[in-house]
């Protein structure tokens, strides 16, 4: 990444005293113009330079989640928790311990439903009974299904279908309505919530919230967010106006305090597994194959386009059919670019994501959260789900990320589960042949960096042991002493 000129005014400053991942040996990590410009012996320091003693803790390239929505993100952190519901009725059971005293004029909002691995499911009547008149959304874990009651459907003039569920783009468009708050009230939930992402040795993340997002963090910056660098994702309604604003995907945006870059360009062409909206080779045991929200036509189109203007392409394939649309039309664009969660994909394609140059943008918490649905509803077939050895092996560059709020925004978490492929839960691993190594998800989570070099943005973060060599249960919690963004202190621990 370069330096911007915001950053080559930061101060000088000296990592005493690290080590790199699998080093025995101690080093001194220069700093200049927010670069690393050396890397020396422990002796070697220079006079008039700010110098933290690290006491031999480990030092590694900053974090990347390459895949959040970060506003939503922060209002889920202030919404009801709907994860720990087991059952239609037990979610309805947490609406109704947090509804009391609710006013007829609040919307009472909660997330993290997961009714695909529920025996019952969501009806309109069970919540009106349970919400009494008070408007009431349910967004599911994968945001990709809203459930209302009565009183919300009126309130926002939606008509649900006879479950109370709205789905995909009706869905969406509910959602940030839901999200229509005063700006300083979400800014502040965003600034908590990215203080706490620092503390996990993020320094970036490419967020994909569905709205002109250029604006939203010129904003935040402009007020005073510092926390990380942000790609700021575009999406196909507003890709003319970028063009026309001369934008291009990498490009660093005047105001954004050497902060703020233009993303990727985000197309969604189908749905996701906990909705059954996922595109899909074979019918889903209840019946159909999911949709497919753009047309292959429309989809190539976009990437031509995408390609004329600077931007690369982020297309949103869950299901093994969406996975081959987007291949194809990867492949008559002639651009590279990246495939947003490969969750299920056809044997055949594997090879097709290395021949192409294609990134895998991959959420591997997902493959944990989501495994007994897999099971439910790719029967048979999830040697193939969540495949990140595969894609790998085949020649696919992967990127981590979270979804956040799919999955919390912990890049530990998603670390963790891509090379264990289980949680301490009491299950064993679920298809442990698809888990990558620990170094291997330390490159994915670093831009392919892997390990701190001179000449690269001092985007740093220190750990307090070593990710090549913790056991598993400290690696998926691991420790972080402290985070730098070109080489400024963004989280700094106790005893730092």
């Amino acid at each position: 990444m370069l330096s911007s000129a915001a950053d080559r005014a930061l101060p000088d400053i000296v990592l005493a005293s690290v080590r790199q991942p699998g080093d025995a040996a101690f080093s001194n990590i220069h700093v200049r113009g927010g670069l690393v410009s050396r890397i020396s012996a422990t002796d070697e320091l220079p006079r008039g330079v700010h110098v933290v003693d690290f006491d031999g803790r480990y030092a590694i390239p900053g974090l990347w989640d390459e895949h959040v929505h970060m506003t939503q993100w922060a209002l889920a952190a202030n919404r009801i928790d709907l994860s720990p519901a087991e059952s239609a009725r037990g979610a309805v059971d947490l609406v109704r311990s947090r509804i009391s005293g609710a006013g007829p004029d609040l919307t009472v909002v909660g997330v993290g439903f997961r009714d695909a691995v529920w025996d019952d499911v969501p009806g309109l009547e069970l919540l009106d009974a349970a919400t009494q008149g008070v408007p009431t959304a349910l967004i599911s874990h994968d945001l990709h299904c809203v459930w209302l009651n009565s009183a919300a459907a009126e309130r926002y003039g939606v008509r649900p279908d006879e479950d109370g569920l709205l789905r995909e783009d009706a869905a969406f468009a509910l959602t940030r309505e839901l999200g229509r708050l005063p700006d300083d009230v979400v800014d502040g939930w965003v600034s908590a919530a990215s203080g706490e992402a620092a503390a996990r040795g993020i320094v970036g993340v490419v967020d994909f919230e569905m709205t002109w997002n250029r604006d939203v963090w010129l904003r935040r910056i402009a007020g005073g967010f510092d926390a990380f660098r942000v790609d700021a994702g575009v999406y196909p309604e507003d890709l003319e106006r970028a063009a026309a604003a001369r934008m291009r995907t990498g490009q660093l945006l005047d105001g954004g305090a050497g902060l703020l870059s233009v993303g990727p360009l985000k197309v969604l062409i189908d749905g996701s597994l906990n909705t059954r909206t996922a595109y899909c080779v074979d019918p889903y045991p209840h019946g159909g194959r999911g949709i497919l929200t753009v047309s292959e036509t429309e989809l190539l189109a976009l990437l031509v386009r995408a390609k004329e203007s600077g931007f690369v392409p982020a297309v949103h394939a869950i299901g093994d059919a969406a996975n081959q649309v987007a291949l194809d039309a990867f492949a008559a664009a002639g651009i590279r670019g990246r495939v947003e969660h490969a969750q299920f994909v056809r044997h055949e394609d594997f090879v097709r994501f290395g021949e192409l140059g294609l990134t895998a943008s991959v959420q591997p918490a997902h493959a944990l959260d989501d495994r007994d649905a897999a099971d439910a509803n790719w029967v048979g077939r999830t040697d193939r789900a969540f495949p990140l050895r595969s894609l790998l092996e085949a020649g696919a560059s992967l990127a981590l990320g979270s979804d956040a709020p799919v999955a919390p925004l912990d890049p530990w978490l998603a670390m963790s589960a891509a090379a264990t492929r289980s949680r301490r839960d009491g299950r064993g691993p679920w298809h442990p042949e698809q888990a990558i190594t620990r170094q291997e998800a330390l490159v994915a989570s670093t831009r392919g960096r892997g390990r701190i070099r001179v000449g690269e943005a001092a985007d740093i973060a220190v750990l307090d042991g070593d990710p090549l060599a913790v056991p598993d249960s400290v690696f998926a919690e691991m420790p972080v002493a402290a985070t730098l963004v070109a080489g400024r202190f963004t989280y700094r621990g106790s005893g730092v």
